[in-house]
């Protein structure tokens, strides 16, 4: 009888490590995900400035300023590492993105122009989806972090070294209007 709940509570302490250790999987695995969905939107953004830059430079050729620093901003953000120089840099390239659209303003025919028009949209929709990427990849971090903060999780968490993601937040300098002076 002794040996039958002895059994029992080493099964129940194996069903209870096994289920942990897979929600801890699960979790790091969604974190994985967001992350390639933010790789993903970033690439379709890398890939659209250069025809966007190219279509507003016909127009707007005396404004080299406001093109190198999208192209600088750009190569930045493709060339970062971790999860906050990513921001960083991200952050950066929106900025200069608001700086190009800016400039655009001054020149009318650039405005009606259907090929800008339609690099402008894909632009505007692409930076939507980065926002929903960045919104589903922090939520996944939030789950996660919480998950190997909570007991009994965590010492399972520790002793096979999941550590916390860090979140992709927005910089002060993003959070203010940007300034375009002529």
């Amino acid at each position: 009888m002794t040996m039958f709940i002895v059994l029992g509570i080493v099964g129940v302490v194996v069903i209870a490590v096994v289920s942990m250790y897979n929600g801890l999987i699960t979790l790091k695995n969604r974190v994985e995900e967001a992350w390639s969905d933010i790789d993903v939107q970033l690439k379709r953004r890398y890939d659209l400035i250069p025809n966007l830059i190219n279509t507003v430079k016909g127009y707007a050729a005396h404004e080299k300023e406001v093109f190198e620093k999208v192209t600088e901003a750009r190569t930045r953000a493709m060339n970062a590492g971790s999860t906050q120089e990513k921001a960083d840099a991200e952050n950066m390239l929106s900025g200069t993105l608001k700086s190009l659209f800016a400039v655009s303003e001054n020149y009318p025919e650039l405005k009606a122009n259907q090929n800008f028009l339609e690099l402008q949209r894909e632009l505007t929709d692409t930076e939507d989806k980065i926002m929903a990427s960045r919104r589903f990849y922090n939520g996944n971090v939030r789950d996660f972090n919480t998950k190997i903060e909570i007991f009994p999780t965590n010492i399972l968490a520790g002793i096979l070294k999941f550590a916390k993601r860090e979140f992709f937040e927005t910089t002060v300098g993003e959070k203010e209007n940007v300034k375009v002076e002529f």
